[in-house]
């Protein structure tokens, strides 16, 4: 193609010859100053193509940005649609009327409180409902259908009370543990969330230095803002990170995927196993995210209603045919050590230790698939007697995730038999609200607590938890309709910012 006449200086192209190719038979964009032609893209593009054609002609990169890896032009669009550099002086600035909702979302970030008044995770869940965009906060708090399951996953962890034992020695307090033969300082990870870009414009890259500083493990999502590459870039030293993967129809990129993650030093391959299908969040859907799409993978264009969310518009990739005749294969193609992530039910658990799999998640994916799924913490309770009572308990390696908000939560779960715990949510509130000091007060209160209350129910070391120090007889009654838990929706004393403090 010679655009040699439309040029300016330097063979720039200019904003009015761009504009020119604004339809479905002709279309270029705009992103990060340079111009690209997608109009074979169009219907491949997994977000659909209506979203492209709103920018058909124009810039595009801040609706671009939050969404896709930096590297995704490169990947999956031919090097000979790369249409070179945009004089952006010359390109028409769209006119935006000042939308009174962002005005007040502004007003409301200048009252945050500051962060030195958060003093547990559900304070950041607080503040950064107040200050994150509603289509973020949208997608990252929503669960499927009703929210039970949601709920449940954090209201099981009070059916479940401490049984402490006194007059023990508890002047040192040693939180430090393994994890897939890791050692970490205390037993949680950052769990994969998709999207980090929504909350902050660093995206994952901030988790990766806050588990960095914590020394604890990050697991990589598939569906990152951020590429692979660059959150492995972003570690330091002997940093030890996981991938999560979501399995593509395309099991060539599946390899190519996990070949990559081993050959970057991942030290585990987590295999998403309860989402054949992405469950409906009703609350993502509701806030209009329907034209945002994202092209983390290569989907093979298929034709997916994309009125369904952001999750929906990102996951079309994933294939429902996964099963297990695949394991054999994911062991032939990786000596990572292989965990399957979103396990519910005993049965399960015992089948994956038969097929040779290294460890097991049980969780319901945050309460965003199967409603009326049982929570990872009571799913543990009845999954660890078994295979105790079978001989297999140092055979696999078993993690929950799923509603942990305290560091009693993550106790109440070692006790019960879990290796550590996934941690997600929480540190996206907090990186929303707060950025990487956020992550890294967040972390250290996890820290704090967790000492303190070693201390108050008499132990030392992390191999001196076990199930006499907890009365489960509650787990078996399942909330329904009202959460009876409103501590996490209220604090007792309403976080103030300084200026309110000021008016008091």
């Amino acid at each position: 193609m010679n655009h040699g006449s439309s040029n300016t200086q330097a063979n720039k192209l200019t904003g009015q010859e761009v504009a020119k190719h604004n339809n479905a038979e002709d279309c270029w964009v705009i992103i990060h100053g340079r111009a690209y032609d997608v109009t074979e893209f169009l219907p491949e593009h997994p977000g659909g193509p209506k979203i492209i054609l709103k920018y058909a002609g124009k810039d595009g990169t801040e609706q671009y940005e939050p969404i896709h890896p930096p590297d995704t032009l490169d990947k999956y669009l031919d090097k000979s649609k790369h249409l070179g550099e945009v004089d952006m002086n010359t390109v028409e600035k769209e006119e935006k009327e000042e939308d009174p909702e962002e005005i007040e979302r502004q007003e409301r970030i200048q009252r945050m409180p500051i962060l030195e008044q958060c003093y547990n995770l559900m304070d950041f869940e607080a503040v950064a409902r107040r200050v994150m965009k509603k289509t973020a906060w949208a997608y990252y708090s929503s669960g499927a259908d009703d929210e039970m399951t949601m709920r449940e996953n954090h209201s099981a962890f009070h059916k479940i009370w401490f049984r402490p034992r006194i007059l023990q020695d508890v002047e040192n307090i040693d939180t430090s543990t393994t994890m897939l033969g890791s050692k970490v300082s205390i037993p949680f990870y950052v769990t994969a969330t998709a999207l980090g870009k929504l909350g902050n414009p660093e995206g994952e890259v901030v988790l990766t230095r806050g588990a960095r500083k914590h020394n604890v493990i990050q697991m990589i999502p598939t569906l990152a803002s951020c590429s692979f590459d660059e959150i492995v870039d972003a570690k330091e030293g002997d940093q030890v990170q996981w991938l999560q993967l979501y399995v593509n129809k395309n099991r060539d990129i599946t390899k190519r995927i996990v070949e990559h993650a081993e050959s970057r030093g991942c030290k585990g391959l987590f295999i998403t196993v309860d989402a054949p299908q992405l469950g409906r969040r009703e609350k993502d859907m509701r806030s209009k995210f329907s034209d945002v799409g994202s092209n983390v993978q290569d989907t093979g264009g298929d034709n997916v209603d994309r009125s369904q969310g952001a999750a929906r518009a990102i996951s079309s990739f994933i294939d429902p045919a996964l099963s297990w005749k695949d394991i054999p294969w994911f062991k032939s193609i990786t000596k990572m050590p292989i965990i399957l992530k979103g396990v519910q039910r005993v049965e399960d658990v015992i089948r994956a230790v038969s097929v040779g799999c290294d460890g097991v998640v049980l969780s319901n994916h945050g309460g965003r698939q199967l409603d009326f799924a049982r929570s990872g913490v009571e799913v543990l309770a009845e999954v660890m007697p078994e295979l105790r009572r079978l001989g297999l308990q140092d055979k696999i390696e078993v993690y929950i995730d799923g509603g942990i908000r305290r560091a009693t939560d993550i106790i109440k779960a070692l006790c019960l038999g879990a290796k550590g715990v996934g941690i997600g949510r929480p540190f996206l509130f907090a990186m929303s609200a707060y950025g990487l000091p956020g992550v890294d007060r967040a972390m250290q209160l996890l820290k704090d607590e967790m000492e303190m209350n070693m201390r108050l129910i008499g132990c030392n070391t992390i191999d001196q938890l076990g199930p006499e120090f907890v009365d489960t007889r509650g787990l078996s009654m399942h909330s329904t309709g009202v959460p009876s838990d409103t501590l996490a929706l209220d604090a007792y004393d309403p976080l103030a910012g300084p200026r309110e403090k000021a008016r008091l």
